[in-house]
This record gives structure tokens, sequence and C-alpha cells, in this order.
């Protein structure tokens, strides 16, 4: 019998953790679907208790029947995260960065016992799925990030070997010198280009703004959650990319992007 579910409502992505038969079980639903949710809920476990966290999750605990508690967002997914660095990866790191990449963007600064949120930005997964609706028409989060694995952004974005094209440049060549700053010049780029550029940009802005978290902060470690980056090799790929240039260590978990609701699981 499930005891417990714990549930992060995000602006896009509901997604669920809960333990059977001493397994940790996770599910998403689109942030559309909360009545399919609520179904889910009522067939799989209608008397469990649910712990919800999130920006919806007060419209969650309205509409269900069951007996609902609601957790602070930054409380569960710093606990939740930390429950997977120890399972996933036998990490205890004390001092490290934490990213989470959901709809927008947060910045924490994770030491012994509490954390810090040190920012946010508005570039993060809304980013993508609007982005991604201009350039294609569609709505369809897993074929963006197909298309942008299958695309060159560099047949879009005017990087620093562009501008100095043909003397050599002072500096890396194929650093982004400005996002989309050549896709009204290039005729023959791809959907699947487009899409390679919005990852570029979405993956630049958030390791920029995590480097000088981590600067400021002296961590070396630099951890990415959420839902936009799960599962998504395009946006990985650039976020890793500037590990020399920046002296970071990049880590990403399995199930980073049920760090949310893991934490209200464990609350």
């Amino acid at each position: 019998m499930i005891q417990k579910v714990g549930i992060d409502a995000g602006g896009s992505l509901v997604k669920i953790a809960y333990e059977e038969q001493e397994r940790l079980h996770t599910k998403i639903f689109s942030s559309l679907e909360i009545d399919q949710l609520i179904q889910w809920l009522t067939t799989l476990a209608p008397n469990t208790k649910l712990v919800l966290t999130g920006g919806k999750a007060g419209y969650i605990k309205r509409l269900a029947t069951n007996n609902c508690s609601i957790v602070n967002e930054f409380d569960a997914v710093t606990a939740g995260t930390r429950y997977l660095l120890q399972t996933e990866k036998d990490i205890r790191e004390e001092d490290f960065i934490l990213v989470n990449i959901g709809t927008g963007t947060s910045f924490f600064h994770m030491t012994e016992g509490s954390f810090e949120r040190v920012l946010g930005s508005g570039i993060g997964g809304g980013t993508l799925m609007g982005l991604g609706h201009l350039i294609t028409g569609k709505q369809d989060f897993q074929l963006f990030t197909s298309m942008a694995e299958n695309g060159d952004n560099r047949n879009a974005d005017l990087l620093v070997r562009d501008i100095y094209a043909p003397e050599e440049p002072p500096i890396f060549g194929d650093l982004t010198a400005a996002n989309f700053g050549k896709a009204h010049l290039n005729e023959h780029a791809t959907e699947q280009d487009y899409l390679a550029s919005v990852m570029q940009l979405i993956g630049e802005t958030i390791i920029l703004l995590a480097g000088q978290v981590a600067s400021s902060k002296q961590a070396s470690k630099i951890v990415f959650v959420g839902g936009t980056v799960s599962n998504n090799k395009a946006l990985q790929d650039v976020l890793g990319r500037f590990r020399d240039m920046m002296s970071y260590e990049p880590i990403f978990l399995k199930k980073g992007s049920h760090a949310g609701a893991i934490g209200a699981l464990i609350s």
C-alpha cells in the first residue's frame, strides 16, 4: 500500500514520486493534465497522503479528495537533490551550487544543513517551449530536444570566428558572439539548427550565471536538476562544455527531474 505521494506541481510539468514495495517510483504529467492526474490518484491511492510543492500545489490541494499538505518548494528541491546525490552518486558534498532548471531557473548555494537561494532567471524550459513553438508550430518537449540534438547551432549563431574571418580571432573562435546572430543571413539553416541555437542560448545563459555564483561562493561542483535538463543531452552538452574554461564539475542526476517531488515525499 502506498502511504504517501510527493507531488511537485510546476508551471509546465507535474512530477510524482512515491514508494511501493520499498522501490522509488516516479511519474510525470503535463500541467495541462491535472484532471487526469486527479483521476489517477483517485484510482491508485484514494486514501494516501499527498505532500505537495510547487506553484500549482494549492490548486491540486483544492481539487484532490486526499489528505494534503504543502511544503516550501525550495526546501523540497534542495532536500530531494541531497537525497539523489547520496543514492545515485554516493556524494555527500556539503558545499556545492544547485541549479534547478524548470520553467525558469533557480540557483542555490548548498552548505551543510542549509541553503541560500542566490538568484533566479526567466531562461529555462519555458523558453524552450515558447521559442520551439514559434520555430516549429508544435508543442512537444521531446521533439524539441531531439531536433536540437540533430541540429547545428553554428548555422544560426554568430561565432567569434565569424566576426574575425578571415583573420584568426584573439580568443577561442567557437565562442558565441551573438545567439541567432546570423539566422537572418543563412537561408540554409533548418528548424533543427534553430532548436540547437535555442538550446545553446539557454545553456550558455545558465552556465554563465551558475559560474558566477560558483566563483562568488568558492564552490567547484554544480549540480543540475529539473525537468528541462533531465534526459536532455543537447542541453547537458552545453552545460558541460565550459568546464575547462571555468573550472567546475557538472553533475547530472538520473531522477533530477523529480528532485522536488522526492523532497516532498521524504519531508
